[in-house]
């Protein structure tokens, strides 16, 4: 489906030209159709579209409303003046009225307000499917955490490397809290530029800046009551850091051109992949943003810690693909196997797309180990570059070489920090930054490793 693409349905078609074109204004893709029979007659299905606008249907209501509920997950409905009769069997929650002459500012506001219902759909489906589910140690550890914190509105800190499942858990913790019936609404604070994201988050007023041309609400107005998802949090601006903090002190901002204070009701979850402590050693992240945020930590599980779980995994990847109609496809016990011997450096959403791949390319088929992807077969996992400095980081001590001492003597303190803050680099780059990790490769304790960061400034 596409998130902008809205199906307009009206046999006025000036009308429907007209709710095109200011569809358009607000960015979003229009697709107007005045023939409700040949609409119904295309392979088509509602889900592909971020919502629908109904008008006049003329004779062929019944035809048009058996072709929408085929689709189980057809999206939000807008209905028109025209269609004074809404549909029967249609939830409260499924639908709103547009006014004519339709307005720029109604009409943005309803589109975000598609925009969070579709998530929130979306993700109710994902998390009745995936949980994040598995009987090994590690997720049982997960899923114990998050029963213990979701009734509380306490702040919670998701951290794990990317593709782990980090809002899937986040969805949980809303899902299971007693703001269960209030939106739930995710910002990828990386993904948006830095000058875009005060916006995002707080709105922002008419002629605040150029291309403002209606009052808009930001995330956190649109999550009120319920709980703001910030992902990727260690990506956030320090500008933007400041501000976050201010509304996480005194649960009140003001809309970007605007000097009225709104007080808000938000559960805030963070997440991030990001050692965020060494980013405070760096000085890409504040300390006192940290702790306000790092109230309740639950790490998520690498998926090769969780191996174990992976054959579950594979099971509800595939059940979620046959209850989308997105395809079909089985992995002999054999495929399995061999999958629980990759490195699985994009964890479960890398499995998630290989599952995926695998059920357009052997449709209704079971799969055979040779019929994985190359890199998923045995005889290609283990290869020289993956070995490389965590090899001889990992490998055990053996006698180790004296150097000789220079006629002229040495500076044995430099000279131990030289080899010191060389090591610490390697196990950095061995661990993609992941301090935790590093330490590991060190034998040290994590918070010694931050400490020898901060005394040798190797802040990453």
């Amino acid at each position: 489906m596409s998130e902008s693409r809205v199906l307009v349905i009206d046999t006025n078609r000036e009308q429907g030209r007209s709710v095109g074109a200011v569809l358009e204004f607000v960015d979003f893709t229009p697709e107007c159709w005045a023939d409700v029979d040949a609409l119904c007659a295309q392979a088509t299905r509602p889900r592909e579209y971020a919502a629908i606008v109904i008008g006049d249907l003329g004779d062929s209501c019944e035809s048009f409303y058996a072709w929408l509920k085929r689709d189980p997950q057809f999206p939000y409905i807008l209905l028109l003046p025209d269609q004074v009769e809404v549909p029967h069997g249609l939830h409260p929650d499924e639908h709103a009225v547009l006014q004519l002459p339709i307005r720029h500012q109604q009409l943005a506001e309803l589109m975000q307000r598609v925009s969070v219902k579709r998530m929130d759909t979306e993700a109710e489906r994902m998390l009745s499917r995936l949980g994040p589910s598995g009987e090994s140690a590690a997720i049982q550890r997960v899923r114990s955490m998050i029963d213990q914190v979701a009734p509380f509105d306490t702040t919670v800190l998701i951290t794990g490397e990317s593709g782990t499942g980090k809002e899937v858990a986040a969805r949980r913790i809303h899902a299971l809290s007693r703001r269960a019936n209030k939106p739930f609404v995710a910002v990828n604070c990386g993904a948006i530029p830095a000058d875009l994201l005060e916006s995002e988050l707080f709105g922002h007023e008419k002629g605040a800046f150029t291309g403002a041309v209606a009052q808009r609400r930001g995330r956190f107005e649109l999550a009120e009551g319920g709980t703001l998802f910030l992902d990727e949090i260690g990506d956030m601006s320090l500008p933007m850091q400041v501000k976050i903090l201010r509304v996480l002190q005194e649960r009140s901002f003001e809309r970007v051109g605007g000097n009225d204070t709104k007080q808000c009701d938000v559960r805030i979850i963070a997440a991030t992949h990001r050692d965020l402590e060494s980013r405070i050693v760096s000085g890409d992240f504040r300390e006192d943003l940290f702790y306000r945020l790092n109230v309740f930590p639950v790490e998520m599980p690498r998926l090769t810690d969780r191996i174990a779980d992976l054959p579950r995994l594979v099971d509800d990847l595939i059940a979620s693909l046959q209850a989308d109609g997105r395809g079909d496809v089985a992995l002999s016990e054999q495929a399995v196997a061999a999958l629980q011997q990759y490195a699985w450096p994009g964890n479960v959403r890398e499995l998630a797309n290989l599952v995926e791949r695998l059920s357009v390319l052997h449709p209704g088929q079971c799969v055979e180990v040779d019929e994985l992807p190359e890199r998923y077969q045995p005889a290609a996992m283990a290869t020289a570059s993956q070995a490389g400095v965590l090899a001889d980081l990992t490998a055990e001590p053996g006698p180790a070489r004296a150097p000789s001492l220079p006629e002229s003597g040495i500076d044995l303190r430099d000279h131990m920090a030289s080899v010191e803050m060389a090591l610490i680099r390697q196990a950095l780059d061995a661990s993609n930054g992941v301090v935790a990790h590093a330490a590991t490769l060190l034998h040290l304790r994590r918070t010694t490793l931050v400490e020898k960061l901060r005394k040798y400034d190797l802040g990453r």
